[in-house]
């Protein structure tokens, strides 16, 4: 992101303005965000160097959240040094091309923590509810038949509501008060019709995170009335249930949030807007780590060794 200059024309640059209603404030946000960015850079890479370092952790359940580490270690190297940036020298001018760029990576990589999801509890049913079968259901080339689809379902929709955005006419109106580049505030900057893009947008919501939302909430109806009926006590094979349980509701509510703010006429300011949408991307990603550390007992093991090592290796005089 580079500062904008007085010649460039507006229907090809933009200012993003998030949080300008601080004024002299805003380059304070530079601390909380800075923190926040460190410790999810921090917890994911201790979470991924663990499982791929541990020939115990190579199970397919840890695969996945390895894979879920990977999104939310990317999700905010592609949004958070340009806010910081532009909280402490005030760059806040985007290209178009840019603006869609960073679009089309921020929504493609963050679908994925639904899809992620999806595989978590697809993984959770075959181990819990055809337990003699599970090594079979997933093995690498039955399980493909689960990724696939909606690998090309996130691709599909997440370019096409991109493309859709980039062929927009912007009148002289280029502020968008926002931190990073997001599709509806795109959208609302247009002049003419934005209908195609917005029902292209509700269409892309509810293909993705609502359909990955009911699927994860039959799987693990079908998971727990499974427990029931067997007689078991189930209290060790449920207990990475809860744990996706609790990353799910928190992922969801914040996405929930951060959708109806567009879509519903309210009178939230334009900064409450701004961080809700934020957090609604960086938030899980210093979340989820933690819960899937303290949570897994197998991960939390290696964590808490990996941890001691360190501290040992500092501790150690050098000769």
């Amino acid at each position: 992101m580079e500062p904008l200059r007085a010649n460039d024309s507006s229907h090809k640059h933009f200012i993003l303005n998030g949080f300008d209603e601080l004024g002299a404030l805003r380059p304070v946000l530079f601390v909380p965000f800075f923190l926040m960015f460190v410790a999810s850079l921090s917890a994911n890479s201790l979470l991924l160097y663990v499982i791929v370092s541990q020939r115990s952790l190579h199970s397919p359940m840890c695969i996945l959240i390895a894979g879920m580490a990977c999104v939310d270690l990317s999700l905010p190297l592609f949004i958070v040094p340009n806010m910081l940036l532009s909280f402490l020298f005030d760059w806040r001018g985007i290209s178009l091309i840019g603006f869609l760029v960073q679009m089309h990576f921020i929504h493609f990589v963050g679908a994925f923590q639904s899809t992620l999801l999806v595989w978590m509890a697809l993984d959770r049913y075959f181990a819990i509810c055809t337990p003699l079968q599970y090594h079979e259901r997933m093995a690498l080339p039955r399980f493909l038949k689960f990724m696939i689809p909606l690998v090309v379902r996130n691709v599909v929709m997440i370019t096409l509501f991109v493309s859709l955005a980039g062929t927009l006419s912007f009148c002289a109106a280029n502020v968008i008060n926002h931190c990073f580049c997001e599709h509806m505030a795109l959208v609302r900057l247009a002049c003419g019709n934005t209908t195609i893009n917005n029902l292209v947008g509700l269409l892309t919501a509810f293909l993705i995170p609502v359909a990955d939302f009911i699927f994860i909430t039959v799987s693990y109806v079908a998971i727990f009335s499974s427990v029931l009926r067997s007689g078991r006590s189930g209290v060790k094979a449920l207990h990475t249930c809860i744990t996706h349980i609790v990353v799910i509701t928190v992922s969801l509510t914040i996405a929930l949030v951060a959708f109806l703010s567009y879509r519903i006429r309210n009178d939230l300011p334009a900064a409450v807007r701004a961080f809700i949408s934020t957090m609604y991307l960086l938030f899980p990603s210093c979340f989820n780590p933690i819960i899937y550390g303290i949570r897994t007992a197998e991960i939390r093991q290696h964590v808490l060794k990996t941890l001691t090592c360190c501290r040992f290796v500092r501790t150690v005089p050098h000769s």
